[in-house]
């Protein structure tokens, strides 16, 4: 019963960094059709920003991490995607890439390739036992965080009127403008939720790893994109389920896999996934007929 509490908990707590940057990723996906390679980069503007803020009492730096996740998002919007609005996926794709790219190699010239690490509180790197289970207050924060970021996202996407117009976008772009909805807005609005989702995500993973590197938003970006993926691409729910999902099953391998083998859970993840996709290509959550109307 103890391994099932452990696992639990463990699949929360990393299902929930997966649903902040899964759901970012949709949301861009939705009202842009771009799958954004350059979304892992706003992870690691983050986590240099709390790097560099080192002398500061930590709610401020969270506060400045946060708004540089924000701003780098919308400038990624602005100065890039702004330009080639209506462009084919491909194109938005490669584009996104040379931004991840421009990004990394920026990062390496004014600060270093090499892993820094981030000074944060003791408490972050406790474990406490309770019941025989292994309890980290970095685990509950990150649950309880991303409960109530997930909820605050519900509201914005369906109680606002922008966020009504997101919704709308994300279903069909096309029609959305034929009705009124101002594309700029919508898609300056989706990647500054973006950036803030990848922002929070990114400071609940370098509390876990304590570290951060010009690449170190390439492992999240991945597992966001086949969360986003096994939920069903465009749909924002089915998103986070698929990140949750997703976060149980990394969880689960990398408690079976024998410890000289621990290293390869994530492939493994990830050719379970490609094996599902094959059999569902329109992901877990979405039923077959919505996927081709869509």
């Amino acid at each position: 019963m103890n391994a099932v509490f452990q696992f639990l908990i463990d699949a929360l707590s990393l299902g929930s960094i997966y649903a902040c940057i899964a759901l970012g990723i949709a949301l861009i996906f939705g009202v842009m059709n771009l799958v954004n390679l350059a979304h892992g980069e706003l992870i690691m503007v983050t986590g240099y920003t709390l790097l560099l803020t080192h002398g500061l009492p930590l709610p401020l730096r969270i506060i400045i991490a946060i708004t540089a996740g924000v701003l780098a998002g919308i400038l990624m919007d602005k100065l890039a995607f702004r330009f080639i609005r209506g462009a084919k996926p491909a194109t938005l794709m490669i584009v996104s890439f040379g931004i991840a790219y421009l990004l990394q190699n920026l990062a390496i010239l004014f600060i270093g390739s090499q892993a820094r690490a981030v000074a944060l509180p003791s408490w972050v790197s406790a474990r406490i036992s309770v019941g025989g289970i292994g309890v980290s207050p970095l685990d509950l924060v990150t649950v309880l965080v991303t409960v109530l970021l997930l909820a605050g996202m519900g509201l914005v996407l369906y109680r606002t009127p922008i966020g009504r117009q997101m919704r709308a976008a994300s279903e069909d772009f096309t029609m959305a403008r034929l009705v009124g909805v101002k594309s700029d807005r919508v898609i300056s609005t989706a990647f500054a939720l973006a950036g803030f989702l990848a922002a929070v995500a990114g400071i609940l993973l370098i509390a876990k790893t304590g570290t951060v590197t010009p690449t170190m938003g390439l492992a999240p970006l991945l597992a966001g994109v086949v969360a986003t993926v096994i939920g069903g691409s465009g749909n924002l729910k089915a998103a986070v389920y698929g990140a949750y999902l997703f976060g149980a099953l990394t969880v689960a391998i990398q408690a079976a896999l024998p410890t000289d083998l621990v290293a390869f859970r994530d492939a493994v993840a990830f050719a379970l996934v490609i094996l599902v996709l094959i059999v569902r290509p329109q992901g877990l959550f979405i039923r077959r007929a919505v996927a081709e109307r869509v």
